[in-house]
């Protein structure tokens, strides 16, 4: 597509001004609007990583040193991010769970109460066997005294001092360890290191079909690789006569797509570029049209790039202001195999 209205100094002065009214996200966008316009222009992309937050903003200043190396507020700006980037809080981490240190439940009353309550009968019936086991021994002694004294007395008497006894040796010991340490072994499962669940990441999505071998459609010549490209570096070639784009990696043509380029009214650049700017999603706005959450979009010279198309499905046929226009799922696969840099070479 041609380059999105207003132009650049008006795209500019309307990212100071929102920058001013600490407005980041308008700041954002009509900044990126003047980074499509002439991304050789250092103000769109200082305003850029002012907005953004501290790597973000290192990978802006990177770039505008790339189009002035001499930028001396862009290497003050670098400082400021690099300060920025120091004073992050690292994440908290999770305080580790020693296996050495079995957790201990709360005893309760009831809990104590309990095994004493089991005990009484226990110790009564023991009590009457040897009472009734010494009486069949036939000791003289102690059958005079069970003649003289009452029996159930005595019992009873035993008993109460015996119920008072058993609380210092607290026959409930065994009881109370019923939170042994081996059975806090799950310690393991306590880590809950959930991260190779949480790192989902959605590359897949971007590449919506894998690379496959191509074909190049009938007539196409080959234009051999452009000058600079390595033998193994990815490159695209778009041909207009065609009106096909095709992936190459050094010489070998890995997929080609049908696109629409732009008509003669708005024809589409020729030449040898590079991508430097990527968008998964944007707005697009120009003379007589406007384009919002345009998927895919791959800026190699100006306002003009690669993109995903949701309006039309004309492919083949020159449609656009000229703008590459690709199917979604072409868009989302060329999205995945190009990167910042790669080489774009437009022809007839």
């Amino acid at each position: 597509m041609t380059s999105p209205q207003p132009d650049y100094q008006q795209a500019l002065s309307s990212a100071h001004r929102f920058l001013q009214q600490g407005n980041s996200q308008e700041a954002r966008r009509w900044a990126q609007k003047a980074i499509a316009l002439d991304p050789e222009k250092e103000a769109g992309w200082l305003i850029l990583a002012a907005v953004s937050p501290p790597r973000a903003s290192i990978a802006y200043l990177e770039r505008v040193l790339q189009v002035n190396p001499k930028s001396q507020r862009a290497r003050q700006a670098m400082h400021w991010a690099a300060r920025r980037l120091r004073e992050e809080k690292p994440a908290p981490q999770p305080k580790p769970v020693s296996r050495m240190q079995p957790i201990i439940a709360p005893v309760t009353a009831q809990a104590l109460m309990t095994p004493r309550q089991i005990a009484l009968p226990w110790i009564a019936a023991a009590l009457l066997l040897v009472a009734g086991l010494l009486i069949w021994s036939g000791r003289p002694a102690l059958a005079t005294f069970f003649q003289n004294s009452n029996p159930l007395l005595i019992a009873r008497g035993l008993l109460v001092k015996e119920t008072r006894t058993p609380t210092p040796t607290a026959t409930f010991t065994p009881t109370a360890t019923f939170t042994p340490s081996p059975t806090f072994t799950p310690s393991p499962t306590s880590t809950e290191t959930p991260l190779p669940t949480s790192t989902e990441t959605p590359l897949p999505t971007e590449t919506p079909k894998p690379p496959k071998k191509g074909r190049a459609g009938a007539g196409y010549d080959y234009p051999g690789r452009p000058h600079g490209v390595g033998e193994n570096e990815e490159w695209i070639d778009v041909d207009l006569s065609q009106q096909r784009t095709y992936a190459y990696r050094g010489d070998e043509l890995i997929d080609s797509f049908l696109v629409s380029t732009g008509t003669w009214r708005y024809p589409t650049v020729t030449g040898t570029y590079k991508i430097y700017v990527k968008y998964r999603s944007t707005t697009m706005t120009g003379p007589g049209y406007y384009l919002p959450r345009v998927p895919y979009v791959m800026y190699f010279y100006k306002g003009y790039g690669l993109h995903g198309t949701y309006w039309h499905n004309n492919f083949g046929t020159p449609m656009s202001h000229g703008c590459i226009n690709l199917k979604t799922d072409d868009a989302g696969w060329l999205f995945g195999f190009a990167s910042v840099g790669t080489v774009v070479n437009v022809h007839k």
